[in-house]
């Protein structure tokens, strides 16, 4: 058994570490909720401008006008295909990272039927992975996790945008986690390049209101097209964020209940040393005055 001192030294160092997880519990408890707040907000804008999307398509394809066509919309035989795989820039949040980077091999291998030509890393945790796996790194953006906001993300889409339209990817997916609850984040794999549209026209009679359009269909949906890519990448950066949070959150709890459980223990031992201690002395000296009796 361990002396006084050995236990007494570990109780404070788990003591130490007990309270900086529960700080940082709190923490990630304080920023899921922002988060959290975030991305019930971009959810239903994101819903919408879809809806806005399909609408337009179908008024214009009911219309007499010339035939509307996107760059962003050219499917082309998926010779080179980009993956865009967000991780966090930190640790200490579960199997967060490990999750997502692991299941973006699986993703890709079932629906695209190989690893992808190179990757884009969103987060210093999915370079790292990207580069210890061997894999061709197209480029990083680790500096949106410093501060999330709409201006950063529309610039690299923008840029995703560029190279789709150049021909230097036919296919770009992303793969991130997607915020469930505060207990679940799935990993998710999305198409964001070229657009995906229903293959038969959706019925949105009764879900939204006839909309009246100007200047015209067409002008529309050359604006509502980038918009709504952009909004895209937004929101699974959002939603990220926020499964981050939960995971770390939820991390955090179990090392503090897993902390105050080992304190609980090892406070028991140091009980039991303690006293075997005492009765040692006691033997000692009940011994040393019966040897100055005789």
């Amino acid at each position: 058994m361990a002396n006084l001192k050995e236990i007494r030294t570990r109780i404070a160092s788990i003591r130490t570490t007990k309270q900086v997880t529960a700080a940082m519990k709190m923490v990630a408890a304080s920023r899921l909720k922002r988060a959290q707040d975030a991305i019930l907000c971009i959810r239903p804008y994101s819903a919408r401008l879809y809806d806005m999307l399909l609408t337009a398509m179908q008024e214009h394809a009911e219309a007499e006008e010339a035939d509307f066509s996107s760059p962003y919309l050219e499917v082309r035989e998926p010779r080179r295909t980009l993956a865009v795989l967000i991780t966090s820039n930190r640790g200490l949040c579960g199997s967060f990272n490990a999750a997502i980077c692991r299941a973006s091999i699986e993703l890709t291998m079932q629906e695209c039927g190989a690893v992808p030509d190179a990757f884009f890393a969103i987060g210093k945790h999915a370079e790292r992975f990207v580069k210890a796996r061997g894999f061709t790194l197209a480029g990083e953006a680790n500096a949106l996790h410093d501060g999330l906001h709409f201006a950063a993300v529309s610039t690299l889409a923008e840029q995703l945008m560029q190279e789709f339209v150049a021909e230097k990817w036919d296919r770009v997916m992303l793969i991130y986690n997607q915020f469930k609850n505060v207990s679940t984040q799935t990993p998710l794999m999305e198409q964001f390049l070229p657009v995906e549209l229903p293959d038969v026209p959706v019925d949105l009679t009764g879900i939204q209101p006839n909309y009246i359009m100007e200047p015209s269909s067409s002008a529309l949906l050359g604006q509502i097209i980038p918009l709504s890519l952009k909004v895209q990448l937004f929101k699974a950066l959002t939603d990220s964020t926020a499964a981050e949070h939960a995971a770390r959150m939820k991390a955090m709890h179990q090392a503090t209940d897993n902390a105050e459980e080992l304190l609980r223990d090892l406070t028991v031992a140091f009980n039991k040393a303690r006293q075997s201690s005492i009765t040692n002395e006691i033997i000692e000296v009940t011994g040393g005055a019966e040897a100055l009796k005789q």
